[in-house]
């Protein structure tokens, strides 16, 4: 019985690290999405500037490494394309560009 237990919370851990994988894909796809938007790319360039960018691997200098310089700039451009996607305005764009500038990756 003890042993079903560890089973159970052994599976559990390992279906979080999934989903946790999962969101940062998907975070990821949001990202390419909105810079491809942006830079207005369309057919054959976009396949490859997605492909691209997808298979990017983060620098771990960079990841780990606070917020400086041209980790804020990435953060400030990724902001923008997602508010520009989202197609935000005024206060509503203002509100938004706060909280994900705020937002720890």
């Amino acid at each position: 019985m003890k042993a079903m237990w560890i089973v159970l919370a052994l599976s559990a851990t390992v279906g979080a690290g999934n989903a946790a994988a999962a969101t940062d894909q998907q975070n990821k796809m949001s990202t390419c999405n909105a810079e491809a938007k942006t830079k207005e790319l369309k057919g054959d360039e976009r396949k490859k500037f997605m492909s691209e960018c997808l298979s990017a691997k983060p620098a771990a200098a960079a990841a780990s490494a606070p917020e400086t310089g041209t980790a804020q700039q990435n953060k400030m451009k990724t902001c923008n394309a997602e508010a520009k996607t989202k197609d935000l305005k005024g206060d509503e764009r203002k509100k938004f560009m706060s909280e994900c500038l705020k937002a720890k990756p």
